[in-house]
């Protein structure tokens, strides 16, 4: 049944339990205040459904995300769907850009730089070699560049550099101003959006969920819940086993960098293998990230930090006269597969947009679509079908 079928006007249940209490009745009620949730809750307003977005106010891995629009850096053979789904949302994010930044009056931070991945000795440049293959195969835009014209296209390289691929269609978005400008155009299109507003779990009765309850005991009823809230999916209260999608955190660890001259030092994202370095247009750099299996741990560690600087310092040797702004550890949100989980859920009235791993900000715009689609009653297109949460139907978390 979709959102538009339900008696959005009735009035609202009570919430079991002494002292619950239930506000008015929402459409839907999207768990999750980052760019999935706001991009999901900005087009189904647009639709006509009556939002509210429930953001935690709690940092979420967007906030530390480099915002890498990279579905060809990332492409790989093992991961067909997944490309898939990436250079999709790639093709539209620029438009996606455009109109968020019309509806929103703030202007989301697309960069149609390119990328530069970069070897740094012979085993690098024996995986660049092999990547190349693997786009060519695919037939995916990549351009081999020996040395000398690596740093003539960015001159901060290092010397000893030994190859290059340039790849034109991997752009770079800033998250924060993204997600600025998505809360914006959520409540200009009549949702709302409440900060500080931290879902303990699902309502539900039965097989239907009813609406959502928060840390403090209030109860949201809603015709639908939409479940956006990144690496803390699975560990919402009230479903029932093999209801819940399995989403695990794993650890993401950045810096985020200024040059106190001004922006230059590179103009593309520059890659190796094993680290990035993203520029913004204002002289600030996000260089990043491990990927550490640590649970819920959000501590930086020197460990990381060395790591992540050595990387990008042997082909960027520029960067160790950048100032130091922020030290930060994420938590993205993985499924079993390292594809999303978007769709409806296993009990009437749940809708997931969740498990988007290293891929959140890049499927922000296809997954809003995708989830409003869903939240209105339609099917998953064909092409998304990898994405159905019903693949975990039978998986207990």
């Amino acid at each position: 049944m979709s959102v538009g079928e339900h008696e959005a006007g009735r009035p609202a249940e009570r919430a079991s339990g002494a002292g619950a209490r239930t506000e008015s009745r929402a459409d839907v009620a999207v768990v999750g205040g980052g760019p999935i949730g706001l991009a999901s809750a900005w087009r189904a307003a647009q639709r006509g459904l009556r939002v509210t977005v429930l953001d935690a106010g709690e940092p979420g891995a967007w906030l530390v995300a480099a915002g890498m629009l990279a579905p060809v850096a990332e492409a790989d053979h093992a991961e067909q769907e997944l490309l898939g789904l990436g250079l999709r949302a790639a093709a539209g994010f620029a438009a996606f850009c455009a109109e968020l930044a019309e509806a929103s009056g703030r202007d989301p931070g697309h960069r149609p730089t390119g990328t530069l991945v970069v070897a740094r000795d012979r085993d690098d440049a024996e995986e660049l070699e092999r990547r190349l293959a693997v786009r060519t195969g695919l037939g995916l835009e990549a351009t081999r560049l020996l040395p000398t014209r690596a740093r003539r296209a960015e001159p901060a390289l290092a010397p000893t550099v030994r190859l290059a691929l340039e790849l034109p269609g991997d752009h770079s978005v800033d998250p924060r101003r993204l997600v600025a400008a998505l809360a914006e155009a959520v409540e200009r299109a009549g949702g709302t959006v409440r900060p500080h507003a931290p879902v303990r779990g699902l309502a539900v009765d039965g097989d239907r969920v009813r609406g959502v309850v928060l840390r403090d005991g209030t109860e949201i009823a809603a015709g639908t819940v939409l479940v956006a809230a990144g690496a803390a999916s699975g560990r919402l209260e009230g479903l029932p086993p093999g209801a819940a999608v399995p989403v695990r955190p794993v650890k993401g660890q950045v810096l985020r960098l200024r040059d106190p001259r001004g922006p230059g030092l590179i103009e593309r994202t520059v890659r190796t293998p094993d680290a990035y370095l993203v520029p913004r247009e204002d002289g600030r750099y996000v260089l990043g990230a491990t990927m550490e299996e640590r649970g819920w741990d959000t501590a930086p560690t020197a460990g990381g930090v060395f790591e992540l600087l050595r990387d990008i310092g042997e082909v960027v040797p520029g960067i160790s006269e950048l100032e130091i702004e922020e030290l930060l550890a994420g938590l993205r949100p993985a499924t079993p597969d390292n594809l999303p989980a978007i769709g409806r859920g296993a009990l009437d009235g749940l809708v997931w947009a969740t498990g988007h791993h290293r891929n959140g900000i890049l499927l922000s715009g296809l997954t809003g679509e995708l989830a409003a689609a869903v939240l209105c009653g339609e099917p998953l297109p064909h092409w998304a079908a990898a994405a159905d949460p019903a693949r975990f139907a039978q998986v207990r978390t």
